[in-house]
């Protein structure tokens, strides 16, 4: 209230502006976007965590723990491989189903035959939306 020469006056109430009709629609927009970005980050790339060579019947036996934020079908850790120092892939562990509720998990594949010459590996994983990219490990094979 306002006083005015010995009378009291109500103010004119200020008129309120409407919504701006864009910008809850952008703002949506972007909230999608930013949790669909968000999402990917956070699954990141599948990483190589852990490795274990053991001989197997003139090959090797491979356990090979792999960690990813599986999403669900659409992005998941979809295999690992075994590479030879020159990038030819020996072996490849192909993974059929994502692991969720499961991280880090361990899979097994052997016997894997590897040239003679061969006295190193490299073990990489894969996940169906980034590809190859995260962590790999590098593994002396015994008795090399």
């Amino acid at each position: 209230m306002v006083h005015h020469a010995r009378r009291w006056v109500q103010p004119a109430a200020r008129p309120r502006p409407g919504p701006d009709p864009w910008r809850t629609p952008m703002k949506n927009a972007c909230a999608c976007m930013l949790a669909f970005s968000a999402s990917i980050v956070l699954a990141g790339e599948a990483d190589v965590v852990d490795v274990a060579v053991t001989p197997d019947n003139g090959g090797y036996h491979f356990e090979v723990t792999v960690r990813h934020a599986d999403e669900d079908w659409k992005h998941y850790a979809d295999r690992w491989e075994i590479l030879a120092p020159d990038g030819t892939v020996l072996a490849t562990r192909v993974l059929h189903h994502p692991h969720v509720n499961e991280q880090p998990f361990t899979r097994s594949l052997g016997p894997v035959a590897i040239p003679g010459n061969i006295t190193e590996v490299r073990v990489r994983a894969h996940d169906s939306v980034h590809g190859h990219g995260g962590e790999e490990q590098r593994v002396n094979l015994p008795g090399r």
